[in-house]
């Protein structure tokens, strides 16, 4: 976007770009917006927010188990530190989960006359109540502790398995910086960082580009549906990898989108227009064929939101999953959803259902605006809305015309193995599928992500000739021959 903004102000130079942010490298941005233009149009001007005193406290060695030295700083702070409530940062669900648990077996053994403890999750897979608890003012003779998530996932892609994943990675020294802020909002505060002072200068400065990392596919799509054809010339703020434009334009080439001179098909000017992506896109009008428009439909929404099922631990959560399997559909996850979603539009959209059934009030009801945003798409296109009147063999072929590059077959050690790469893959523990064996022994999956293992998310049982019948092909670098 900041390229195409850029090439604009040259035809409009009274058009003002302002780009804010608390992270970016504002020097880099500033050669870029300078470069090619006179000097002086582009300025740097640093905002100094009101914040309290911080004191930094590091580690004196490295620790192997981060999430145990947290719940190890928090009782120490309960019990040293005056008055003040506790923000803990980790990467994700399962680690909050773990926090928290360890947190409160140390409940019975808090002194007495010490503060006790309040705790609470925040993280979006929660209901709205829940989280709105963690912004509630903390009692007299409590302290609270609010272990949150902050975004420590960034999307990878790798052009040479066509494969996108979720990866943890470590913060960046901007970052840091930016978090340790939050502990003087109101009062002086203490950031405590749990790793030793000498590793901040090893962490990078800024946050990796996503352009350097990302599946290049619809940026490449977006920037051809504004005219510019010539990738090469075009002025990226950090240039992408070389690998990972080829990989975009082979498969945009492959799926019809861009012919052989280099420019959009009409179905490809159509699939720019959509606010999805590439692959989903491809399903949208791959529902023609198949006769499934509605359900498609309802499927492309939900996978844009996150933590449909709301699965608490310990016995509340032996609950919620017996509840969940009530959706559930023996095809895999993607008809789960739908089924989910369906019950929720014919029992009035009610919060109060959505509490009784684990699902989230919250994410079914963003799926259900963003599924009316994506029926006018659908209807400005004139790509009929017809139900496949519970066909699920129609309704996973048509799947596999937007997730092709997303199979994997099942192995016998209870793993998968991706079509491309041969990458081992295992399954999400929130998956459908995650104990038993597809009866084909073939799959289409969602997305990956990186933790210890990669796990793979939102899978549907296909047959393997479905990724044959559809006609895809591409090419492998590294052979001659035409892979399937």
């Amino acid at each position: 976007m900041l390229g195409v903004l850029k090439k604009i102000r040259r035809k409009r130079p009274s058009l003002r770009i302002i780009v804010s942010s608390a992270t970016l490298d504002a020097a880099a941005f500033l050669d870029y917006f300078s470069s090619g233009n006179l000097p002086g149009e582009a300025t740097v001007v640093s905002l100094e927010g009101r914040m309290y005193p911080v004191q930094i406290a590091h580690l004196e060695e490295p620790t192997p188990d981060y999430v145990l030295k947290a719940i190890e700083v928090v009782w120490s702070i309960n019990l040293q530190q005056p008055p003040g409530d506790v923000l803990v940062f980790l990467t994700g669900r399962e680690e909050i989960d773990r926090c928290l648990e360890g947190l409160a077996e140390l409940l019975p053994t808090l002194p007495r006359g010490a503060s006790k403890l309040k705790l609470h999750a925040l993280h979006a897979g929660l209901p709205t109540d829940e989280q709105l608890a963690a912004f509630e003012p903390t009692e007299r003779g409590f302290r609270k502790v609010i272990v949150s998530t902050n975004i420590a996932e960034i999307r990878t892609y790798n052009p040479t398995t066509a494969l996108s994943s979720l990866s943890t990675i470590p913060v960046s020294q901007a970052s840091a910086i930016q978090r340790a802020g939050r502990a003087g909002r109101t009062s002086n505060g203490i950031c405590y960082r749990l790793y030793p002072e000498s590793a901040l200068n090893s962490l990078p400065l800024t946050t990796q580009p996503e352009i350097t990392r990302t599946d290049l596919t619809t940026p490449i799509l977006q920037l051809k549906s504004l005219g510019i054809d010539d990738l090469m010339k075009f002025e990226w703020v950090t240039g992408p990898p070389a690998e990972s434009v080829l990989r975009a334009l082979e498969g945009l080439v492959h799926a019809g989108m861009i012919g052989e001179d280099g420019r959009l098909t009409v179905v490809g000017e159509k699939v720019a227009e959509c606010p999805v992506e590439v692959n989903i896109a491809r399903m949208l009008f791959a529902s023609k064929d198949y006769k499934c428009g509605e359900e498609i439909l309802t499927i492309a929404a939900m996978t844009t939101v996150q933590d449909v099922f709301v699965i608490p631990e310990g016995s509340a959560g032996a609950l919620a999953e017996l509840e969940r399997r009530k959706f559930t559909a023996e095809e895999g996850d993607h008809l789960t959803l739908l089924n989910a979603y369906n019950a929720f539009v014919r029992y009035g959209k009610s919060s109060s259902w959505c509490k009784s059934h684990a699902l989230s009030f919250r994410a079914l009801s963003r799926a259900v605006f963003i599924r009316t945003q994506l029926k006018k798409y659908m209807q400005r296109f004139g790509l009929p809305i017809e139900s496949c009147q519970g066909d699920a063999k129609r309704l996973r072929q048509c799947l596999v015309s937007g997730y092709w590059r997303n199979g994997a077959r099942w192995t016998a050690d209870g793993t998968y193995r991706s079509v491309r790469g041969n990458t081992v893959l295992h399954v999400h523990p929130n998956s459908v599928l995650f104990t038993r064996k597809p009866r084909s022994g073939w799959v289409v999956f969602h997305e990956m992500e990186e933790t210890k293992k990669t796990q793979i998310r939102i899978l549907t049982e296909i047959e393997p000739d479905w990724l044959l019948e559809y006609g895809h092909k591409y090419h492998d670098k590294h052979r001659s021959a035409t892979q399937y």
